[in-house]
């Protein structure tokens, strides 16, 4: 069943709160007693903003765990139309976690989404379809999981100034969508739209920040059209994998980044702790066969990017016959742009993808720099004079 499909849900008894106080302070510890007094007041005066405010404390504390589904079904129902609605949902949302059966977490959800105005309050809709989908993902829903982001997507796509969590709800699906299907290369994009959205060190434990930084490294390796680390090279999300048993993959994403294939290989015996990556090593060793064809010419000058077959070779560590091919392969991905010559057996480059530089790659740009600056400043005192002389 879509999430998008309104769920019928058996409306909850009408509150009678002076009842439903004194029962939560029958049945629940003392340290939570001041909060069901405030939520009397702040409803009797119709306080709504507040009340959601205190609310959210409440949701917040460890101790109010086995409470909450009730507390939201029993009090928050009674006015959840008053209230902000993407307030709503974020309370929905925290509390459907404390429902560990499959059919009851996603009825609670949809019941939920049935009750907000998809149009009205497009933010609210979209982190609760999102949520949705998460649940059916987890329950391994595959199809229902794609429905629920597809249309979520629709809705967010047309959307501005977007609330944080909303874009990270769909971003998270998303990712974790792409990576239980095992596609290298939308699981990395969202993944990193994802960290754009999250505080990693106060939204994420140590453990998440080292399995998404694991994984994102894998699929940077894997990806069929990923060429460009930088995004993920100046993340500190990297930082979670450094004195683990996984920091080789780091110095193996700088690696594949600075083109450097002897480095790549000193690093291959260690392929067989990931079996994705020794399973794809044939993949892997032409990627960084491009990505040193794409250093070698990037330190080039401008002026010096006519190169011979026989330099790629030796720059890329491949036989002379099979340079065409390689050349060929990053104009068609858009590495570089040029023609060959297979008379000559030549290629000329006239341009090369931009990437993140490392610090030796900024030292060489640095000196190019400092080199031209020289030329110009030479071609300013040769025409000095005559520019004097016509003045």
């Amino acid at each position: 069943m879509s999430a998008a499909m309104a769920v019928d849900a058996p409306k909850p008894p009408k509150l009678v709160l002076d009842e439903f106080v004194a029962t939560a302070l029958s049945g629940t510890p003392a340290e939570l007693h001041p909060y069901f007094e405030s939520f009397r007041t702040l409803h009797t005066r119709k306080l709504w903003h507040q009340l959601t405010q205190k609310l959210f404390q409440f949701f917040d504390d460890p101790l109010s765990k086995p409470y909450r589904v009730d507390v939201f079904e029993r009090f928050v129902r009674d006015f959840e139309s008053k209230i902000n609605q993407l307030r709503l949902v974020e309370m929905g949302v925290k509390v459907s976690k404390e429902i560990d059966n499959p059919q009851t977490h996603i009825t609670f959800l949809t019941s939920l989404l049935s009750r907000i105005d998809a149009t009205k309050s497009q933010e609210a809709h979209v982190l609760l379809l999102a949520t949705i989908a998460h649940a059916k993902l987890i329950y391994g829903d595959l199809e229902g999981t794609k429905t629920d982001m597809d249309a979520a997507w629709k809705t967010l796509d047309t959307l501005e100034g977007v609330d944080t969590g909303v874009n990270a709800a769909y971003y998270g699906v998303a990712a974790d969508y792409y990576k239980a299907r095992a596609e290298y290369a939308p699981y990395y994009r969202n993944s990193l739209l994802y960290l754009a959205c999250v505080d990693t060190e106060k939204d994420m434990t140590a453990e998440e920040r080292l399995v998404r930084a694991h994984d994102l490294g894998i699929s940077a390796f894997l990806g069929d059209t990923i060429y460009n680390f930088g995004e993920l090279l100046m993340h500190p999300i990297l930082d979670a994998l450094d004195n683990t048993p996984h920091e080789w993959i780091k110095k193996l994403l700088f690696t594949f980044n600075e083109g450097n294939i002897g480095k790549f290989e000193a690093l291959a015996p260690l392929f067989p702790q990931e079996p994705i990556l020794q399973e794809n090593y044939a993949f892997l060793r032409q990627k960084i066969c491009l990505m040193a064809l794409i250093e070698s010419v990037f330190k080039r000058h401008a002026d010096n990017r006519t190169m011979s077959f026989q330099t790629i070779a030796e720059e890329t560590r491949l036989p002379v016959d099979e340079v065409e091919h390689l050349v060929m392969k990053a104009l068609s991905l858009k590495l570089i742009r040029g023609s060959l010559d297979q008379v000559d057996q030549k290629a000329q480059i006239t341009w090369v993808q931009p990437r993140v530089l490392s610090r030796e790659q900024i030292g060489g740009l640095a000196t190019r720099l400092d080199e031209w600056v020289n030329k110009l400043n030479a071609v300013e005192q040769r025409i000095a004079p005559e520019v004097l002389a016509n003045a």
